[in-house]
């Protein structure tokens, strides 16, 4: 018979962010720090900021869902304390920081531009940018400007939140990372202000600033607006999105006797029924996809007349239409908005779908580009489960600001590990899921030992077997130094002269 002995009481050092060096190697990879300290995001009461941000970021990775929390962590981890060099981050800095009016889209800009800087996390000639928005509850701050009533089409309800619109990057490389947010603001009066179309332009337009490839934008069909496609090509943007019931479209044909070319219009719908019975019969797994070939949208554009005056006139403008079949979508049907009208509703026979795109001669990349908008799906389910995306409980709109940069920072460091970590994999049992990655690395318990050999103090971590599996990035991102400084030289990015 085993006999229990009364506990003993003894001060264990214990951390509960083994992963929190490695968050810290990739940190000073990307110059986050010189990146605040570029936007004027300096010091709050002679603690410097990045030692803050990184605390904060630390904190969501942990599921803090206040500063208070997050203080608490920063002083009984015996992880975090050598890290952060034993600043006393109380929950009145935090606060200070997060509420003052610093410009953290300037933040966001530059960590972008920093990204393209890097070969392997730049936007190359063909990668996709996805365009969505997603609904925030915030039944906290009644009088906060951004906030309204809004429909959420995941729970069903009306809730008093903000419209987030996101653009989120999926390089061919299988490297995703945010890139930009806005937050949507209901005008008082239908039709004034800015609408979420003029705000994925405005961050369409701000990403042309740190790349000029040729890209792709996926989205969904919200977001089919003829003045927006032509948008997207004037600034060298592909755009593919579904079609809806009432979007019209024309096949080309040649009259048999005079041969003089004519357009007739046809249904979606009966672009799905003429080649439903191919498209079954190319598999009964995996997506499938036809090409209808001629197929032509009415497209605007302006003219002058004699009197020098701009008239808009339409003309018949090829596009790549495909007929696919188990789009990812599919497996979690999204709940049909209010405002839906049957016109609204996409194209569909069976299960099958009409997507279109600018792309007339690429129509057999347009199906497997449209695939990856599923990720900004992901990206929102994953900020909102592992990152507390709809836990900030603040009142004030700086904060809201502050909390999603971060955040927005917080998963490009933790996407960049997690591409990292599978990049090498030769099966789907091998890798790991991002979830995964933070809950046994980033945010797991570790025992800290310290011991002081000719005056150098060493720290040692001990951690469960159940991390073994992510020796590589172990291997790759763990620091010699685990104080956090304002840069490191290996990585630390120089600014060019100017005058």
């Amino acid at each position: 018979m085993n006999t229990l002995e009364k506990p003993r009481f003894r001060n264990l050092d214990q951390g509960e962010c083994a992963g929190a060096p490695i968050l810290r190697k990739l940190w000073d990879r990307f110059d986050f720090s010189f990146l605040l300290t570029q936007s004027g995001i300096f010091k709050v009461r002679g603690t410097p900021t990045w030692i803050v941000a990184f605390l904060y970021m630390v904190g969501l990775i942990a599921q803090c869902t206040s500063v208070l929390q997050m203080s608490k962590l920063a002083s009984r981890d015996a992880l975090l304390q050598p890290l952060l060099q034993q600043w006393n981050l109380a929950q009145h800095t935090l606060s200070r920081f997060l509420t003052s009016k610093f410009n953290w889209a300037l933040f966001g800009h530059k960590r972008v531009a920093r990204l393209q800087q890097d070969s392997e996390t730049a936007l190359q000639e063909g990668d996709v940018v996805d365009l969505d928005d997603s609904v925030i509850d915030h039944p906290f701050g009644k009088m906060l400007s951004f906030l309204c009533w809004l429909y959420d089409s995941s729970q069903k309800i009306s809730v008093w939140g903000m419209n987030l619109v996101v653009l989120h990057a999926v390089l061919r490389n299988g490297l995703e990372y945010p890139l930009s947010y806005k937050v949507w603001r209901k005008p008082a009066v239908k039709g004034d202000g800015p609408t979420k179309l003029d705000l994925a332009k405005e961050m369409l337009l701000a990403l042309r600033q740190s790349t000029k490839c040729r890209l792709w934008v996926a989205m969904d069909r919200w977001y089919l607006c003829k003045d927006f496609f032509n948008f997207l090509t004037g600034n060298r943007f592909d755009w593919v999105t579904k079609a809806k019931r009432n979007t019209a479209l024309f096949r080309k044909q040649i009259h048999p006797l005079t041969g003089r070319e004519r357009y007739e219009p046809v249904n979606p719908a009966m672009l799905i029924k003429e080649v439903f019975t191919s498209l079954s019969k190319q598999g009964q797994v995996g997506l499938v996809g036809i090409s209808v070939p001629d197929i032509y949208m009415k497209m605007p554009h302006f003219v002058s007349n004699r009197k020098g005056e701009h008239i808009k006139k339409y003309r018949y403008t090829a596009i790549a239409a495909v007929v696919a079949m188990r789009l990812k979508e599919d497996e979690e049907p999204e709940a049909a908005e209010l405002e839906d009208t049957d016109e609204d509703k996409p194209a569909t026979y069976r299960g099958a779908y009409v997507l279109i795109s600018n792309r007339a001669d690429a129509a057999d990349e347009v199906l497997h580009v449209y695939a990856k908008r599923w990720r900004i799906e992901v990206f929102f389910r994953r900020a909102k489960q592992n990152l507390g995306l709809a836990k900030c409980h603040s009142t004030t709109e700086e904060h809201h600001h502050a909390h999603l940069e971060l955040l927005f920072a917080a998963d490009t460091l933790l996407g960049f590990a997690h591409w990292e970590m599978n990049k090498e994999k030769t099966s789907d049992g091998d890798g790991c899921t991002h979830g995964e990655m933070v809950r046994c690395l980033f945010h797991t318990r570790c025992q800290i030992r310290s011991k002081t050999r000719s005056g150098t103090q060493t720290i040692s971590l001990d951690i469960g077997t159940e991390a073994v599996r992510f020796a590589r990035l172990i291997q790759l991102f763990w620091p010699n130094e685990i104080r956090m400084f304002w840069g490191e030289s290996a990585f630390s990015h120089v600014l060019p002269a100017s005058a």
